[in-house]
């Protein structure tokens, strides 16, 4: 009798534990099932399982990811603008000029409808005048000390912990399966590099971003490399093939992003030969994060989003193909 129980036993056992395994086995359980998530785990399992005959060896495997509004949020301004208005404010006492002068005195004032009307130009202005005159290591801590304790006012969490659940469970995927992941930003790649670690779990060495110009000088007998109050390099449309070529040295496999100034990024990645995969999320969802494509200043998504089903680009709509938005509050 007792060998009659126990096969019953262990088939009672199979059919409750599978699923259970099968669940924690989801490599990315904050996407809804649907076409986008199995588009994705389709394409990372046809170039990582050896028996494919798309595989690819793991030196093949790179992915590259805008990290403003692809990794985390942008709106209603981008962090890194976010940091420079700060650091008008903490600056201005040794600039009294600036409560006359603009794009500083619509910083000061909070005006961003003026500092909207300064273009590219007065952003510019501010970032060179608050992220210059010092070396990288002590730009490094004058970010990471802002971002220990800026807050986004609507959802009340520091910048770090807006970055979105889904994407974080996309780099781990990802490098699980031999890929290497970088970060290709228009912004400033000192400023991503501060906690790309962190955060992404991708090194400083794989961040590819806009960048100012630096100097070697040896300042009281120590050498020291000084970052100047001039652009460089801006890592973004065009530019950001340009940057990976430069810095990665190949063409990516995959390539991620939200907006039209990642299109060219997507464009030159897709256009190689080979399996390629070019994703783009689309911000839907106005009550979980926000929504905006085609009329938005910051991330707009319009030639992009038109090309995307002839490029044969995957656009994630947040609302419906992500389960959560953000990690869990600590």
């Amino acid at each position: 009798m007792l060998c009659r129980i126990r096969p019953l036993i262990a088939l009672v056992a199979f059919l409750f534990v599978v699923p259970a395994f099968a669940q924690d086995d989801d490599p990315l359980p904050s996407w809804n099932d649907g076409a986008t998530k199995q588009a994705i785990i389709d394409f990372v399992t046809k170039v990582s399982e050896p028996e494919s005959g798309d595989y690819l060896p793991p030196k093949d495997r790179i992915a590259t990811f805008d990290n403003d509004g692809t990794l985390w949020l942008e709106q209603p301004m981008y962090v890194q603008l976010a940091f420079a208005l700060d650091r008008v404010k903490e600056l201005a006492p040794e600039h009294p000029e600036w409560k006359k002068t603009q794009p500083f005195k619509a910083a000061l004032e909070g005006d961003m409808k003026a500092l909207a009307a300064s273009g590219e130009k007065g952003v510019a202005e501010l970032v060179m005048a608050t992220h210059a005159g010092m070396t990288p290591a002590e730009f490094q801590t004058i970010v990471g000390d802002w971002l220990a304790t800026a807050k986004d006012k609507r959802f009340e969490r520091g910048y770090t912990g807006l970055v979105y659940q889904p994407m974080l469970e996309l780099l781990a995927y990802l490098r699980q399966r031999g890929f290497t992941t970088y970060i290709v930003s228009g912004g400033g790649i000192e400023f991503v590099r501060n906690f790309s670690q962190a955060v992404y779990g991708i090194p400083p060495a794989q961040v590819v971003g806009s960048s100012i110009k630096t100097k070697y000088e040896v300042v009281d007998g120590v050498p020291t490399v000084m970052r100047l109050a001039e652009m460089n390099f801006i890592d973004d449309k065009d530019g950001k093939p340009i940057g990976i070529t430069e810095h990665i040295g190949q063409r990516p496999i995959a390539a991620f992003g939200n907006s039209d100034g990642d299109y060219q990024m997507l464009d030159w990645t897709t256009a190689g030969d080979g399996p390629r995969l070019g994703l783009i999320v689309h911000h839907t969802d106005a009550e979980r994060e926000y929504a905006y494509d085609r009329d938005s200043s910051v991330g707009r998504l319009d030639k992009a989003l038109d090309d995307a089903p002839g490029k044969g680009w995957i656009v994630v709509d947040m609302k419906n193909d992500w389960k959560e938005i953000f990690p869990p509050k600590e």
